[in-house]
């Protein structure tokens, strides 16, 4: 769970005195100083980072890399020798495991978090630096901006800028005449014609309970905004229920009923290399996937599409998000170094090159890169108004609707059962935040 990146880029120079035309770093063996591009010979300042990623161990190479650019920076700018412990612990867990850390003061410099569902209680927690001031804050692109703001405060620099709904196999769709369905009735068709033609329709991967949980904003999202407008602002006054939403169950039964087996055996990354293999034709996931699709099948070729939830096609729309930001804890010791590796996650020239590889969206107005298939495919719905921002859940809730559907597929909890304990969550999570 734990790796320490020691990143020490300082240059050892043989030799009593060295003259450096470029006014890099060098080093005095004798002394022990150090002079940075400034020609300070002032002794190095060393810095030791506690970085926590939670959720991101798929991309610990890129970010890896990318640190070690970071220190070789910072020492040669600053006289910094930075040591950089990054953890990466598993979507699971990560959250409750940060909040444990920040609840007893082992505080990490740096945390990862989910922009739309944990910034809001972090920060009326007090555990969020204000970071409106800084550069990279200016160079964020308007609408994910404001995703990343609370009292107009920017507090977090943010990574994965999403519009999802669902994954297809375009060569499968493409081969059969198929497009993606934009009611419940002609996804029961697209079903149907895919099983003539011995084809899965559906790839079932719930082993972890996150990503049956991906329903549960879907659903809100889709209908909340279209035929059950407020539902969230009721739930939240403890007004509504999800019994507004049981549509919701239409769209899950025939997925569970048309889908791949060993369900309880199949997490994420075996899912990803399955359906990247062909062995389903869509995936109720999200474009966050993209790197270990393209990995285990370097060329597949697959769309985004939002999930029909009903006969009503104002209801199928794609949802825009702010997922995985990173934010600088208010109580971290060693702030400098810390809002210096926050800027240079946007750095104008070698953010593009690290967004394009983890295959993330732009979110700064110097990212030039050109976007994925799969981004222009969910932007065409969100260009003709067809979208959503992802809507506000108590994590509670999220937590207990992955765990809640698992026991749905398995038997052991009819649609009725999922909503009172959904219900039951929601009206907990809402007495425990108005004590706070």
């Amino acid at each position: 769970m734990k790796k320490t990146l020691t990143m020490i880029l300082a240059m050892l120079m043989v030799g009593s005195t060295v003259a450096c035309s470029s006014g890099g770093g060098t080093k005095d063996n004798n002394s022990g100083s150090t002079s940075n591009q400034n020609g300070s010979n002032a002794p190095a300042k060393k810095v030791e980072l506690k970085v926590f990623l939670g959720g991101l161990d798929r991309f610990r190479d890129q970010f890896d890399k990318y640190f070690a650019q970071f220190a070789e920076k910072e020492k040669k700018e600053k006289n910094i020798i930075v040591t950089i412990n990054t953890e990466y612990p598993g979507s699971e867990n990560a959250t409750q495991i940060l909040k444990t850390r920040l609840a007893t003061g082992d505080v990490p410099d740096i945390f990862a978090l989910h922009a739309v569902n944990d910034v809001p209680d972090y920060y009326k927690a007090g555990y969020l630096e204000d970071m409106t001031n800084q550069p990279f804050s200016g160079k964020l692109i308007d609408g994910i901006r404001k995703l990343v703001t609370i009292d107009n405060k920017v507090v977090a620099v943010p990574l994965e800028s999403l519009a999802w709904g669902f994954l297809y196999n375009k060569k499968i769709f493409n081969d059969l005449g198929l497009k993606p369905p934009t009611t419940l009735t002609e996804m029961k068709a697209v079903v149907q014609k895919l099983n003539d033609n011995k084809i899965t329709p559906f790839m079932l991967s719930y082993k972890e309970s996150w990503i049956p949980q991906l329903f549960l904003p879907l659903a809100v999202g889709g209908l909340g905004n279209s035929t059950q407008k407020g539902f969230v602002d009721r739930m939240n006054k403890d007004q509504g229920s999800f019994a507004e939403l049981k549509d919701m169950f239409g769209i899950i039964d025939l997925v569970n009923s048309n889908g791949t087996g060993r369900v309880f055996e199949v997490g994420n990354d075996d899912g990803a290399a399955d359906f990247a293999a062909g062995k389903a034709a869509m995936w109720v996931q999200g474009p966050w996937d993209a790197d270990s699709l393209l990995k285990a099948n370097s060329s597949f070729d697959f769309g985004v599409a939002p999930l029909p939830l009903s006969d009503n096609p104002a209801s199928t729309l794609i949802n825009v998000s702010v997922s995985t930001s990173l934010a600088m804890a208010s109580s971290g010791k060693n702030k400098e170094v810390s809002t210096d590796l926050l800027n240079f996650i946007l750095d104008d020239q070698a953010s593009n090159v690290l967004y394009q590889g983890l295959k993330f969206n732009p979110v700064s107005k110097a990212h030039t890169f050109k976007p994925y298939p799969w981004v222009e495919d969910a932007s065409a719905y969100v260009n003709k108004g067809q979208s959503y921002q992802d809507p506000q859940i108590p994590a509670a809730v999220k937590d207990e609707s992955g765990k809640a559907l698992q026991a749905y597929f398995s038997k052991k909890m009819t649609a009725d059962d999922v909503i009172k304990d959904l219900d039951k969550t929601w009206k907990n999570a809402n007495a425990v935040a108005n004590k706070k």
